[in-house]
């Protein structure tokens, strides 16, 4: 096993681990339920930026320690700026650009990226779940938005959120505040699957291991493509598609996947 981690104090919050292409990243600050304190967002940013570059790793899995995957903004925090001079206006200002300059990263990371959801992941942290292409919960997983039950809505989570899931069930989840079940998480599609308590890190990394063993730039141009066209007009949409099929076959690897296929053999990437 290698464990690589970026110079910085990134290592005091996150664990990283790279097994066979894959890098595990674990939020490592149970005691205030991994929230994603400014500088937990500052350490993931220095991560996912240190992993973009790392042509080693080829798909991401973002795990809790402890009881919860994230229970979002550490409110302590918030809460203690109030005291600044103008009242928190410049900190919050910080928080919630870092946050949605991670979400950003992750969504245009040129490699899947996974969520193990075991615990609770509410507010920011359902936002992450959300925001990674693919998730896997644990059968006591619990999903929520419930910023409107302390009066601070959770309008940024839902940017991710309602991008992922009917606009309706997101609505509920705002409006209400509740705590959702991780059945209720993948009725509404919010995580992919739900697997026995204690078990979404290995069926993750096993989910990571099978799309990371795939043509890496073809994966890359398609999941850059995929986020690009879902939101556009359907005509714009097969524009855009049609080109990226049209580049995707320019590649060696479309070659060499094709070929293989034809001659009933398994393909040998060569990665561009």
């Amino acid at each position: 096993m290698n464990a690589r981690q970026p110079p910085s104090d990134s290592s005091l919050l996150v664990r990283r681990e790279d097994v066979a292409g894959v890098a595990t990243l674990t939020f490592k600050t149970p005691k205030n339920c991994n929230a994603l304190s400014l500088a937990m967002i500052e350490a993931l940013l220095a991560i996912i930026g240190a992993i973009r570059t790392d042509k080693t790793v080829r798909a991401v899995v973002l795990a809790g320690d402890g009881p919860a995957f994230s229970a979002g903004h550490d409110l302590k925090e918030l809460l203690a700026h109030r005291n600044d001079p103008d009242a928190g206006e410049t900190f919050y200002v910080r928080v919630m650009t870092q946050c949605a300059d991670l979400m950003q990263a992750i969504a245009a990371l040129r490699k899947p990226v996974i969520a193990a959801v075991e615990g609770v992941a509410t507010a920011a942290g359902c936002q992450l779940v959300a925001t990674c292409d693919l998730a896997i919960a644990g059968e006591a997983a619990r999903f929520a938005l419930p910023g409107v039950n302390i009066a601070l809505f959770c309008s940024s989570p839902l940017v991710a959120v309602a991008r992922t899931i009917a606009k309706k069930h997101a609505m509920e989840m705002a409006l209400t505040g509740d705590l959702y079940d991780a059945r209720a998480a993948e009725r509404f599609g919010l995580v992919n699957r739900v697997v026995p308590e204690g078990a979404a890190l290995k069926e993750a990394q096993a989910l990571a291991a099978r799309v990371g063993a795939h043509s890496a730039p073809t994966v890359a141009l398609g999941k850059r493509v995929f986020y690009k066209q879902i939101e556009t007009p359907l005509a714009e949409a097969y524009a855009l598609a049609a080109q990226a099929m049209v580049d995707n076959l320019a590649l060696a690897d479309a070659a060499e996947g094709i070929s293989a296929f034809l001659e009933k053999r398994a393909p040998k990437w060569e990665d561009k």
